[in-house]
């Protein structure tokens, strides 16, 4: 029986990290730009064969989506024609994600729903579309409690890594618990979800030849009874497989493009959309869903050592949620009172949430000490907004 493959990649850059790094080392943008833009370049003449789904956070389409960043970058890469390649329906497909990219389960569940909102808003004028299927928690930062925000939000399937999935009732065989989709339940509300094959996505970040990977995905699938549905997930602009330009060093040419070829020639192991799997194929059983992140370097992600292992981090994340909490007391406030000048309240709240978000970023907090003063200058503006707010009421 055919064997499914979706293949997933991830990009995010933070607030102004391009721009900087235009100042200080603009050989590494020219890098991530042409990592992006070589991905329609690769696949052009393979609308039949090719499926790639892409997760791209808010604050890196903000970055490309803006006009001083395009006019710096012209002559590198014209980031308004990748954009619009970026619509092509037959070759990517778009994954929900959140605008400033926070570890979710870390961040205060108050602030879920404006991460996600805004990152649809921005998503939504990009690329021509009201609706996203599926969703990419960043850093796969995944919690149950998220399943209830997601299905409101109109997702039908969430990725989690493989590692945390178990049964929620009966028993699963190993590949069937890894190469099928299932469906997991949190507060009365259900979601289907998609286990992402931690080691073959491993492989898929640091290089590996379609040989090999079309006969370890083989090896692994050959005991499921039902036509497998193989995940690999992996950052789609990080390390040397990506960005190299020689082309018989980089993923699409050394690897992706020789794939398609032989998925055109034997039809054995075939590129697929989730989407269309889930609706071609059901899902299976019902499973629970530890909650964790996916693995970075030498961290495992059950614990997010990654984002709290430090002091500093600590402190970091527990000032967010003083500052998130403050933020919602003004928010209620507003709500069920009148102030005296109600368009000066909402200007300055609006101001001191947004801060309040960016500083969520994921990166603030797992660069440590590099990047970790990034939060506290967020929060501060964002203080010093909530304050001007407060004096409108």
């Amino acid at each position: 029986m055919p064997i499914h493959h979706a293949l997933v990649l991830n990009f995010h850059q933070p607030p102004n990290n391009l721009d900087d790094l235009l100042e200080t080392n603009p050989w590494e943008v020219k890098e991530i730009l042409f990592a992006m833009d070589r991905m329609p370049r690769a696949l052009w003449g393979y609308e039949d064969v090719a499926r790639v789904h892409l997760s791209m956070s808010g604050t890196l389409l903000e970055t490309l989506s803006s006009p001083e960043f395009q006019e710096k970058v012209y002559g590198v890469v014209k980031v308004g024609d990748l954009l619009w390649q970026l619509q092509n329906t037959r070759l990517f497909e778009i994954l929900g994600t959140g605008y400033y990219h926070p570890v979710l389960p870390l961040i205060p569940k108050e602030d879920w729903q404006e991460q996600l909102s805004r990152w649809r808003g921005l998503a939504q004028h990009l690329f021509w579309r009201e609706d996203f299927g599926g969703f990419w928690p960043p850093e796969m930062g995944f919690t149950e409690e998220l399943i209830p925000l997601l299905k409101r939000m109109g997702y039908r399937y969430v990725l989690v890594d493989d590692v945390y999935l178990e049964p929620a009732e009966g028993e699963m065989s190993w590949p069937e618990l890894r190469y099928r989709p299932h469906v997991a339940e949190f507060g009365g509300e259900e979601i289907i979800v998609i286990p992402r094959e931690r080691e073959l996505s491993n492989a898929q970040l640091s290089g590996m030849d379609p040989d090999w990977f079309e006969n370890e995905v083989k090896e692994r699938t050959k005991f499921c009874d039902f036509e497998p549905l193989v995940t690999t997930a992996s950052d789609g602009d990080n390390g040397g497989w990506f960005r190299n330009y020689t082309e018989e060093s980089n993923f699409w040419h050394a690897f992706y493009q020789p794939f398609l070829n032989k998925a055109r020639l034997t039809g054995e192991v075939m590129p697929t959309y989730i989407e269309d799997y889930i609706t071609k194929h059901g899902v299976g059983g019902k499973v629970k869903v530890k909650k964790g992140a996916w693995n970075t370097e030498m961290h495992y992600g059950d614990d997010f050592t990654q984002w709290t292992g430090t002091q500093e981090q600590k402190d970091a994340l527990a000032r967010i949620h003083e500052i998130s909490d403050a933020l919602h007391f003004v928010k209620s406030q507003r709500k069920d009172s009148s102030p005296r000048n109600p368009e000066h309240v909402d200007y300055h709240f609006g101001e001191a949430y947004w801060r309040l978000l960016r500083a969520e970023t994921s990166c603030n907090l797992y660069w440590g000490k590099a990047w970790v003063q990034k939060v506290h200058d967020d929060l501060d503006a964002s203080c010093a907004e909530l304050d001007n707010a407060r004096r409108g009421f």
